[in-house]
């Protein structure tokens, strides 16, 4: 690619956007970021210094002090407590703010980057050539998740499973601060019928298409 190529993979837990953007990075030869993987992080480091998840000022504190070296605990970050505890602390500005610019300059590093969350084709990267909201019902959602969870032994009912999925999404939504939201120009990607496979040769195809129409 003799051009920047930044890839935008937005849409709710569980979708898949976190499988596929790094099968896309690893296939296009780009840098990837799994944006949620600070906010659990922020989370998290609010948790470990005893604070409360409702004290917006310790959560902009841990915020402004991430580094890279905070998100390598890849079990730790990706388990349910983490997630929630990201959905939490995501709507504070302060937070928000803090992480922008870590953001925004891995978006533009040189030859691009794949980056995926729930606003980066509306606020970390608008200028992407190829946006992609992945999105599937609650319910299949819910099942991969908590087959996931189940699968690391936790234990967890399949009916709280789908409760913790449709109260973050009405939280993530509902946000007042850069809330997950659709790009108008990004192109819906439903996996609710799809396995990995086929949702990854989808996602290829509307990023190529997204190359062809740039000139890329």
């Amino acid at each position: 690619m003799s051009q920047a190529l930044i890839i935008a993979v937005d849409g709710p837990a569980a979708s898949g956007k976190g499988t596929i953007a790094a099968r896309l990075a690893r296939a296009y030869g780009l840098p990837h970021l799994d944006t949620g993987l600070l906010y659990r992080a922020v989370g998290l480091g609010v948790l470990d210094r005893g604070g409360s998840l409702d004290d917006r000022e310790a959560a902009e504190t841990v915020a402004r002090a991430l580094d890279a070296g905070h998100l390598t605990d890849l079990e730790r970050l990706t388990d349910r407590g983490a997630g929630e505890a990201a959905s939490r602390v995501a709507g504070y500005p302060g937070v928000r703010a803090a992480l922008l610019a870590f953001q925004k300059a891995f978006a533009t590093r040189p030859g691009g980057a794949v980056l995926d969350g729930r606003d980066i084709g509306t606020v970390i990267a608008p200028q992407a050539q190829a946006k992609l909201y992945v999105t599937a019902t609650p319910e299949v959602r819910a099942m991969r998740r908590w087959k996931q969870l189940t699968a690391r032994g936790e234990v967890i009912p399949y009916e709280d499973m789908l409760a913790d999925i449709i109260r973050r999404d009405e939280r993530d939504a509902g946000r007042g601060a850069a809330p997950m939201v659709q790009a108008q120009d990004a192109v819906l990607l439903d996996t609710t019928d799809m396995d990995i496979e086929t949702a990854f040769d989808a996602a290829r195809r509307i990023v190529e298409a997204a190359r062809v129409r740039h000139g890329l």
